[in-house]
């Protein structure tokens, strides 16, 4: 260890631990797994790098239905699905096996073209680092020429859905918000937020000072800890908009969340489930004129369907998650 490395730990999880210092030993998540095709799924994914200078890139997923041969170049346009990995901003990543093999699935599943981001990870790269990391790469898929030949000649640039577990959830959100600020894009003159057509925040990590109904002292207490170790710039703690969006400070804005369909999903007994709720709740009372749906995975934990895919209640929550993105 250095020797001006600090020893003391301000946040210990069984996922990782955060010194105070900025240092951070992950004990899951580090593992990663190569692009290429998967032969159960028929899917072929790549790696590209979108910024040099730090290091960020994507990870593509592309359905063999889009290279088929079809009537026209329109049958080989399929949406494209940004996502947003999980890990409490801390650790896993866009090669992490347990996200390839779960967008393998969706991405044949819903026919759609993802694009998964390895944004940078917090305490080394402290919040807003993901956030600025994640909406480059929204701005990016969209930027078509200026993109990767697979957007360009497979995605439906003019509709773009965005997806995230966890901290990735968050993410969604916070992508969303600032699309919905951002300045025209550049590119092709049309406003990043009118491309953003659906979200889903799946388990999405929100949190707040104060306690609402349904959650425990101890789960208040972490989102507060993890919050200032990932955020140091955070003035009000969890109380930050960025992860407490119905503060009074910043729910009035949900009404300009930029897409007409949002799915939240949520597990009975997640210790998040109660914040999910209050998200859902906030955005359909927010004056939003788009419909926000429910999913509620009943006796489930938190994220249980990136961990046993093959049980009834993960194949039931595929099911809506794919209908979410290919239903009218």
């Amino acid at each position: 260890m250095d020797a001006n490395a600090s020893p003391e730990i301000v946040l210990a999880t069984p996922f990782y631990r955060i010194y105070k210092d900025g240092r951070a030993d992950r004990l899951v998540g580090t593992r990663t797994v190569p692009p290429g095709h998967d032969a159960v799924t028929g899917v072929t994914s790549k790696d590209v790098v979108i910024d040099g200078d730090t290091g960020v890139y994507v990870r593509l997923y592309l359905p063999d239905t889009a290279t088929r041969p079809g009537d026209d170049d329109s049958t080989k346009k399929l949406p494209v699905l940004l996502y947003f990995h999980g890990g409490g901003f801390v650790t896993e990543s866009a090669a992490s096996p347990t996200y390839h093999r779960f967008l393998n699935a969706l991405a044949a599943r819903a026919g759609l073209l993802v694009v998964s981001v390895n944004y940078r990870l917090a305490p080394e790269h402290p919040l807003p680092a993901g956030y600025d990391d994640s909406f480059h790469a929204l701005r990016w898929a969209v930027s078509g020429s200026g993109g990767d030949p697979w957007l360009s000649e497979h995605g439906e640039l003019g509709r773009v859905f965005l997806a995230g577990d966890s901290a990735g959830g968050n993410i969604v959100h916070n992508v969303a918000m600032m699309a919905s600020t951002s300045r025209q894009d550049a590119d092709h003159g049309r406003d990043l937020a009118a491309r953003i057509e659906r979200a889903a925040l799946l388990h999405a990590a929100f949190g707040g000072r104060d306690r609402i109904a349904g959650e425990t002292p101890e789960s208040v207490a972490l989102t507060e800890k993890l919050w200032r170790a990932v955020c140091p710039e955070a003035v009000d703690g969890a109380d930050d908009p960025r992860m407490n969006p119905l503060v009074a400070a910043a729910a009035p804005r949900l009404r300009d969340l930029p897409c007409k369909r949002v799915l939240v999903c949520a597990a009975e007994a997640d210790f998040l489930r109660p914040r999910c709720r209050a998200y859902y709740e906030g955005l359909a009372a927010s004056g939003w004129d788009g419909a926000v749906e429910w999913f509620e995975s009943m006796g489930q934990p938190h994220v249980f369907f990136l961990h046993n895919s093959s049980s009834d209640e993960a194949v039931a929550f595929m099911d809506r998650l794919a209908a979410f993105f290919t239903q009218n």
